[in-house]
């Protein structure tokens, strides 16, 4: 063991973590800087935030729990192996009770935390916090030690917790992400649909703006239906916003359906009506679960780009309870709306925006798109969306802009206030520091090599 000279607590000397005794800093595995929040002028010394807490190991079949248990900085270790099946999550909870120990933090682990968490949630105080900030030492791993390192760090409060929506909002997340998955997949089968448009030569995509549209379902559908029959007039198909001429769509379709090309367009029509119908009933599922939030969603459709399922959707994703975030900077940070800080040797590796908020971030960029597109309606928006294009470009230009009515949509439902556009035209006005006169505009200009001339 690495004990310094001095017992502070004269008991036998066995190999302790950070906050048990004074030791040597560097006979113990090396640990983030940044976990040193608390020092004493005798020696490094952890605070115990949390004298009773217990670290979770969640697994698929199995959740090992430790218990620690700080008494004048030592630190005593229950640990014990518990199913994952109901009875067997109950047993952890009243295990945890019996040794009145109600401040738990566990990783998240895939799906298998939820179960866990939604047992625990009731009685106890729970963290739920990234693998990557919990992880242990490599080569020192296994399910026991690893529930021990958990209690160990977290006993300090050396653990960022995730955050996690109340269980109503989460069963709304849950639905509008699926409702999301739906899309996904029904995007995907539309690109095998034109695969197989391709394979056969049949070139809809280049006369018609939406290959599925009215008119292009209909032709495909009436060439699938006869294959055998060549198509030679279209005039029955047409609709009223067709640009392409009778002509060019027969030159379009001069192709040829192979049986299996045919048969295996059909069945992916057939799975994209399947998949229109699941959107349906999942949005009418959506709509009653959301019903309890009408008041919130009408606030955040106040704001500009964004549209009921988007307001929805957003609710979804952070709940109406902003008091979680202390500023708008850090609910744009948790979204991944933020550049990352990779700062080493005074210089600036990388200032890309990280890949947090895999659902929600595109739901904004979306919503920005809609946004700018309305440049008389909502001027407050276009203007700066076309003040940063010029100087970075498109991509960093939108994700401004996301953020911009990320912060929006937190002033909302922090303030409970629709969306005012007069505070950002308000704030573009220049200060009264920057204001010239006539004169000095004049001077200025003289400066700078120009012949000012009085008009006539």
């Amino acid at each position: 063991t690495a004990l310094s000279s001095t017992n502070l607590w004269d008991y036998e000397s066995r190999r302790l973590i950070f906050g048990e005794t004074n030791y040597s800093f560097f006979s113990e595995p090396s640990v983030n800087a940044c976990f040193l929040k608390y020092i004493r002028e005798d020696g490094i010394m952890l605070k115990i935030v949390y004298p009773i807490c217990c670290g979770l190991d969640v697994h698929k079949d199995f959740v090992y729990a430790c218990i620690a248990t700080s008494v004048n900085g030592v630190t005593t270790y229950k640990s014990h192996r518990f199913s994952t099946f109901t009875k067997g999550i109950r047993e952890l909870l009243s295990w945890l009770l019996e040794h009145n120990c109600k401040d738990v933090c566990m990783e998240s682990t895939g799906k298998y935390w939820i179960p866990v968490y939604n047992i625990l949630e009731t009685d106890c105080k729970i963290v739920l916090a990234h693998p990557k900030y919990v992880k242990a030492i490599r080569g020192k791993k296994t399910d026991k030690k690893d529930a021990k390192w958990i209690a160990d760090i977290f006993k300090h409060d050396l653990v960022s917790g995730s955050f996690i929506p109340p269980a109503d909002i989460r069963q709304l997340r849950d639905l509008v992400r699926y409702h999301t998955k739906l899309t996904n997949f029904t995007t995907g089968e539309k690109n095998r649909a034109q695969n197989c448009l391709t394979v056969s030569n049949l070139k809809l995509d280049s006369v018609f703006s939406d290959v599925f549209g009215k008119a292009s379902s209909n032709i495909i559908g009436h060439i699938l239906a006869n294959p055998s029959e060549k198509l030679s007039d279209v005039s029955a198909f047409r609709t009223k916003h067709m640009k392409a001429t009778d002509d060019a769509i027969l030159e379009a379709i001069d192709g040829e359906f192979c049986p299996e090309q045919a048969e295996k367009l059909r069945i992916i029509r057939e799975h994209m009506s399947n998949l229109d119908l699941c959107k349906l009933n999942l949005q009418s599922l959506i709509l009653t679960t959301a019903e309890k939030y009408i008041s919130e969603i009408e606030l955040v459709c106040t704001v500009p780009g964004i549209s009921t399922f988007s307001a929805i959707s957003v609710i979804g994703e952070i709940g109406v309870d902003m008091s979680v975030f202390p500023t708008s900077k850090q609910l744009c940070s948790w979204a991944g709306l933020t550049p990352q800080n990779d700062q080493s040797a005074g210089k600036k590796k990388t200032t890309r925006i990280s890949r947090a908020g895999a659902y929600f971030k595109p739901l904004l960029v979306q919503c920005a798109l809609a946004a700018i597109k309305a440049k008389n309606k909502h001027p407050e928006i276009f203007n700066r969306y076309s003040a940063l294009k010029k100087r970075r470009g498109h991509k960093k230009a939108i994700i401004a802009i996301a953020r911009m009515l990320l912060t929006a949509i937190y002033n909302i439902l922090k303030k409970r206030e629709p969306y005012n556009p007069e505070l950002y035209r308000k704030s573009d006005v220049p200060p009264e520091h920057r204001n010239v006169s006539v004169d000095e505009a004049i001077f200025i200009l003289q400066r700078q090599g120009y012949l000012v001339s009085s008009p006539t």
